[in-house]
């Protein structure tokens, strides 16, 4: 085992939480956390240390505090963790300059080739993974060119940027990480804010999958530095935020046997034949019950919600640690169910719209196979800032449900 390990770690919100816990957890060892500002998930945490940088999102700045980080701490193996996908494209950017750190993250070619949703869809071509009806647009748009018959498939239909790196460096206000359109003239508008501030790139119009929240599954992979998938681990969503920025992210996750997940063993073989490394995480809906999978994206680093791979048993610094240099080349898969949440139960039981679902979490509850991101007990304890920055938050989720959820579904 190295000794001295120092988790560096790029981000300040759950992500960043998740990740700088998962270290705590399996080696007892404080993350240092840089961020452009202060976040409510990290926020008076005793198991990080954290400075903010406004100007981090810069390269150079980036650079200069990971170079000065080193040289004060030459003793120490140093694991670098980028929480979002700018801070993993600068990452990937900037590694071969930051040789000391230990960074999972795909090499510069692949990431490249496969960043770009719609690049992504072509490589799913090639591996029969199968992913919604999609037209790529290069820009603004007319309503001729949105419409039904030009597009082959009905409104409503999903937008999103091809590229979210680029796209969330132009903030905006009413910006969102996916929209809805319910008509031709709703994406033209769509399109033409999006393009007007700064975004450059392409955009995806898509059919919509049919199915609520529940009708969503995650699956984390990590691949060693030669390539190889040492872990995956399958969550089953159970309900998803709801606020305008953050609509998608997971809420509530039931774990599920990914071994009996087809789609999986594909995504599998196509990680390891284009030599993928690190972590990748993938969005996939079920098309109403009919059995039909579609993968929506690659995200290229452990996902927002990683605490539901760590939770089952799979703690995600371990992988970083002790998989990804090392010699190895087993698979380790989860096959076991665990209820991860980030809400309160009693509010991701009462907005589940899967019935049997909101059952099953509260069996695994019950039998103390559980885990909540932010209650960690070790940090909140003789913490009473923690503590009460959890319980406000926690508490300020029935109030989002009730304003954002677009439908209210009452507990059984």
């Amino acid at each position: 085992m190295k000794k001295n390990i120092i988790p560096v770690v790029i981000g300040a919100d759950l992500n960043c939480y998740n990740v700088v816990r998962a270290f705590h957890e399996a080696y007892g060892v404080k993350s240092y956390c840089f961020g452009r500002y202060p976040m409510a998930p990290t926020m008076h945490s005793s198991i990080m240390h954290f400075t903010a940088i406004p100007e981090l999102e810069e390269d150079d700045v980036l650079l200069k505090v990971l170079q000065d980080f080193e040289a004060e701490h030459l003793d120490g193996e140093l694991y670098l963790v980028g929480c979002t996908d700018q801070y993993a494209d600068m990452l990937i950017r900037l590694h071969d300059r930051l040789p000391r750190y230990h960074c999972p993250l795909p090499p510069k070619e692949i990431y490249q080739e496969i960043q770009k949703k719609a690049a992504f869809y072509e490589i799913c071509d090639k591996y029969d993974i199968p992913y919604p009806v999609t037209v790529v647009k290069d820009g603004p748009v007319s309503e001729g060119e949105v419409s039904e018959e030009a597009l082959g498939f009905a409104y409503p239909i999903i937008i999103k940027p091809s590229f979210s790196a680029e796209y969330f460096l132009h903030e905006f206000e009413g910006m969102k990480k996916v929209y809805v359109s319910h008509s031709p003239k709703e994406s033209v508008d769509i399109m033409k804010e999006i393009y007007s501030h700064g975004y450059s790139d392409k955009m995806i119009l898509q059919k919509m999958v049919e199915g609520g929240d529940s009708n969503m599954r995650v699956l984390t992979c990590f691949s060693d530095n030669k390539g190889k998938v040492r872990a995956m681990c399958l969550g089953h969503t159970m309900v998803e935020e709801h606020t305008p920025t953050g609509l998608g992210n997971h809420a509530a996750i039931v774990t599920e046997d990914v071994t009996k997940f087809p789609v999986a063993e594909k995504i599998r073989k196509m990680l390891e034949d284009i030599g993928y490394t690190g972590f990748s995480n993938f969005d996939i809906k079920e098309d109403g019950n009919s059995g039909d999978f579609r993968v929506f994206e690659i995200n290229l680093r452990q996902g927002r919600s990683n605490y539901y791979v760590t939770g089952a048993g799979m703690n995600i610094a371990r992988l970083i640690v002790e998989k990804y240099e090392d010699e190895g080349s087993d698979l380790t898969v989860c096959t076991k169910e665990t209820y991860w949440h980030l809400i309160p139960s009693k509010v991701a039981f009462t907005y589940t719209e899967d019935k049997a679902l909101v059952e099953k979490a509260k069996r695994l509850e019950k039998a103390g196979r559980s885990t909540s991101s932010l209650e960690y007990k070790y940090d909140m304890y003789r913490n009473p800032l923690r503590w009460f920055f959890v319980k406000e938050q926690l508490r300020r989720h029935y109030a989002k449900y009730k304003k954002y959820y677009p439908v209210r579904k009452e507990a059984k």
